[in-house]
């Protein structure tokens, strides 16, 4: 089996790279997260999908995740609570709050959009996030 990870001396674990860039994609709609996994797909990276906030940390431990999109109002938590956790765990990682509400803070995000944009400028905002990750 390929070896996913690689331990760093403070103890971290770092993910290896991806031909692909991988997005974790945390929504708790399962129809809007097939939506949004078969879009991303179609661009050309590779998505982790999860319902849930324990999937979603757990994968950003196990993936060479390189973006996540997260919804704002998830089951138990929201997008900004989840942010603050996975950026403890990957400080690095950009975090793209996707909501049709804006939050009053936006601690630990570093781009918001809008639910309600056009599919096309979210591509083209989601391809700039993972092109300066990835540099």
């Amino acid at each position: 089996m390929p070896r996913t990870s690689r331990k760093y001396a403070l103890g971290a674990v770092q993910p290896l790279p991806s031909a692909k860039p991988v997005i974790l994609c945390i929504e708790d709609n399962p129809l809007y997260l097939t939506l949004r996994k078969a879009v991303l797909e179609q661009e050309g990276y590779d998505v982790i999908g999860v319902t849930t906030s324990s999937d979603a940390l757990k994968a950003l431990c196990e993936a060479p995740i390189c973006a996540i999109i997260a919804d704002h109002m998830l089951h138990g938590t929201s997008g900004t609570k989840l942010a603050k956790k996975m950026k403890a765990v990957r400080p690095g990682v950009p975090v793209i709050l996707f909501s049709g509400t804006v939050p009053e803070k936006l601690d630990n995000i570093d781009v918001y959009l809008n639910k309600g944009a056009p599919t096309a400028e979210v591509l083209k905002i989601v391809r700039s996030v993972v092109d300066r990750y990835r540099s």
